[in-house]
């Protein structure tokens, strides 16, 4: 396997290594955008390749940082496109960060501030947390399409010895606007609870600059509303998704396979195959989502893969399936 620095150009996936990259794991971890579908669309060949792993007895682990959906939201996904995967198949990177919080003991009285999806939040509550005002003990941010100027700044009354209180009429209300945010008096404190509230945690899901939000074009990622809270707090998030290799931790606990019997399967160099390369893994780029052929082989670029290739399905067509 081939290290971070001073690495040997990655290796075209061909007939002549795939059987020993196939035999020399046990698990195939897959990213999900732009590898196995872009939007809702599923990318030719990934439905068959992933039974014909499954017929030969390999282990299939998803590993997204996409935060919009819970593990719930995304196996349903995966039905819908023909595909059968259970929920303890996926890892995203809102599980992540309701883990983060379990495993370093977050108090559950505690509130958690979410900048981002319903996935975040439904991950909380399966957690035993809840996504609401309050005491503040942490700010989780991840991809949020509603992302507004008020959501970053924040606008709180601060009770001596309680931390930080919402300015709302009820309970109820503040669920709305969080859910829907209809209302954005009710959120306006992402930046007051990291910058005035002490020991509360600034959790990132991912930094991933762009996503897959239709299969037609790339649109922004949680990288963007992740770096706006790090110029307005001037501190930087523990960051839970790839390429931190908290999930592979998660993970490894779960299956108890050792890291160098998996292959990550990703289409991003600068997460996906990191995050391989850091938790010990072998590495296969695809070329079906943000990663070109030539970002790859730019003499720039500093992070090469064991293997690459064109989409999932080359696999299938290589063990001549």
């Amino acid at each position: 396997m081939s290290g971070q620095n001073g690495q040997a150009p990655a290796e075209l996936l061909s007939a002549n290594n795939i059987t020993a990259l196939f035999d020399s794991v046990d698990a195939f971890l897959f990213d999900c955008d732009g590898v196995i579908w872009k939007g809702d669309k599923l990318i030719d060949g990934v439905r068959q390749t992933l039974d014909v792993l499954r017929s030969k007895g390999k282990k299939l682990i998803f590993v997204t940082n996409n935060s919009r959906r819970s593990r719930r939201q995304y196996a349903h996904k995966f039905h819908s496109l023909g595909v059968s995967v259970s929920e303890d198949e996926i890892f995203s990177s809102s599980f992540a960060a309701a883990m983060y919080l379990k495993v370093n003991n977050f108090p559950q009285e505690n509130k958690v501030y979410v900048i981002g999806g319903e996935g975040i939040l439904e991950e909380l509550r399966q957690a035993g947390y809840t996504g609401l005002g309050g005491p503040v003990g942490a700010v989780v941010v991840g991809l949020d399409p509603h992302i507004n100027y008020y959501k970053l700044h924040g606008e709180m009354g601060v009770e001596p010895g309680h931390g930080f209180s919402i300015l709302l009429s009820n309970e109820k209300d503040f669920l709305k606007s969080v859910w829907t945010n209809s209302d954005k008096r009710y959120n306006r404190y992402g930046t007051l609870c990291i910058r005035e509230n002490p020991g509360c945690l600034f959790i990132a899901t991912n930094r991933d600059a762009v996503g897959h939000l239709t299969d037609l074009q790339e649109w922004p990622g949680a990288g963007c509303m992740v770096a706006a809270m790090c110029a307005s707090t001037e501190k930087e998030p523990i960051v839970v998704g790839k390429p931190s290799t908290f999930m592979m931790e998660i993970l490894s606990k779960k299956f108890q396979i050792a890291s160098s019997r998996m292959c990550m399967v990703g289409d991003r160099l600068d997460t996906d195959i990191l995050f391989g390369q850091n938790a010990g893994c072998k590495t296969l780029l695809v070329l079906s989502g943000v990663t070109t052929q030539s970002t790859l082989q730019d003499p720039s670029n500093n992070i090469q893969p064991d293997y690459y290739t064109n989409q999932v399905s080359d696999i299938l067509e290589l063990l001549g399936q």
